[in-house]
Protein backbone atom coordinates (compact mmCIF):
# COMPACT_ATOMS: atom_id res chain seq x y z
CA UNK A 1 0.00 0.00 0.00
CA UNK A 2 1.48 3.45 -1.25
CA UNK A 3 1.26 7.05 0.76
CA UNK A 4 -1.05 8.22 -1.95
CA UNK A 5 -3.48 5.37 -2.08
CA UNK A 6 -3.94 5.77 1.42
CA UNK A 7 -4.41 9.30 1.21
CA UNK A 8 -7.02 8.41 -1.51
CA UNK A 9 -9.02 5.65 0.29
CA UNK A 10 -9.23 8.58 3.32
CA UNK A 11 -10.47 11.16 0.90
CA UNK A 12 -12.96 8.89 -0.40
CA UNK A 13 -14.12 7.41 2.79
CA UNK A 14 -14.39 11.01 4.13
CA UNK A 15 -16.59 11.86 1.42
CA UNK A 16 -18.48 8.90 1.67
CA UNK A 17 -19.23 9.61 5.19
CA UNK A 18 -20.13 13.18 4.84
CA UNK A 19 -22.35 12.44 2.12
CA UNK A 20 -24.20 9.80 4.01
CA UNK A 21 -24.93 12.48 6.91
CA UNK A 22 -25.72 15.48 4.32
CA UNK A 23 -28.27 12.57 2.87
CA UNK A 24 -29.24 11.89 6.77
CA UNK A 25 -28.80 14.38 8.81
CA UNK A 26 -27.91 14.89 12.27
CA UNK A 27 -25.76 17.14 14.39
CA UNK A 28 -21.99 16.81 14.76
CA UNK A 29 -22.05 13.50 16.73
CA UNK A 30 -23.64 12.07 13.84
CA UNK A 31 -20.89 13.73 11.33
CA UNK A 32 -18.34 12.15 13.31
CA UNK A 33 -20.38 8.86 14.02
CA UNK A 34 -20.70 8.62 10.01
CA UNK A 35 -17.06 9.48 9.64
CA UNK A 36 -15.75 6.59 11.50
CA UNK A 37 -18.29 3.99 10.08
CA UNK A 38 -16.90 5.22 6.67
CA UNK A 39 -13.36 5.22 7.61
CA UNK A 40 -14.12 1.36 9.53
CA UNK A 41 -15.93 -0.07 6.91
CA UNK A 42 -13.83 1.26 3.47
CA UNK A 43 -10.66 0.08 5.13
CA UNK A 44 -12.00 -3.58 5.93
CA UNK A 45 -13.92 -3.93 2.42
CA UNK A 46 -10.40 -3.11 1.35
CA UNK A 47 -8.47 -5.99 3.74
CA UNK A 48 -11.33 -8.46 2.20
CA UNK A 49 -11.29 -7.38 -1.10
CA UNK A 50 -6.91 -7.65 -0.72
CA UNK A 51 -7.44 -11.17 1.46
CA UNK A 52 -9.88 -12.65 -1.08
CA UNK A 53 -8.21 -11.20 -4.39
CA UNK A 54 -11.48 -9.59 -5.33
CA UNK A 55 -10.69 -7.31 -8.28
CA UNK A 56 -13.07 -4.78 -9.36
CA UNK A 57 -12.91 -1.41 -9.90
CA UNK A 58 -9.31 -1.41 -8.42
CA UNK A 59 -7.22 1.85 -8.19
CA UNK A 60 -3.84 0.74 -7.87
CA UNK A 61 -3.02 -0.96 -5.26
CA UNK A 62 -6.86 -0.05 -3.89
CA UNK A 63 -9.07 -2.39 -4.33
CA UNK A 64 -12.16 0.57 -4.12
CA UNK A 65 -14.81 -1.30 -5.55
CA UNK A 66 -14.61 -3.87 -2.01
CA UNK A 67 -13.89 -0.61 -0.06
CA UNK A 68 -16.82 1.06 -1.38
CA UNK A 69 -19.54 -1.79 -0.72
CA UNK A 70 -17.77 -2.05 3.06
CA UNK A 71 -17.64 1.45 3.79
CA UNK A 72 -21.85 1.65 2.02
CA UNK A 73 -22.56 -1.55 4.14
CA UNK A 74 -20.90 -0.09 8.30
CA UNK A 75 -22.89 3.24 7.19
CA UNK A 76 -26.29 1.13 6.70
CA UNK A 77 -25.80 -0.89 9.54
CA UNK A 78 -24.17 2.01 11.99
CA UNK A 79 -27.33 3.88 10.86
CA UNK A 80 -29.71 1.09 11.71
CA UNK A 81 -28.37 1.01 15.00
CA UNK A 82 -28.54 4.42 16.03
CA UNK A 83 -32.30 4.47 15.44
CA UNK A 84 -32.58 2.93 18.96
CA UNK A 85 -34.45 5.52 21.06
CA UNK A 86 -33.53 5.39 24.84
CA UNK A 87 -35.44 7.63 26.32
CA UNK A 88 -38.61 5.56 25.30
CA UNK A 89 -40.73 4.46 27.86
CA UNK A 90 -43.25 1.73 28.00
Amino acid sequence: MTLPSLFIGLLISSLLGALFHLWRGGGPGRLLLYLFLAWLGFWVGHALGVRWQWRFFSVGPLRLGMATIGSLIMLGFGYWLSLVNMNETK
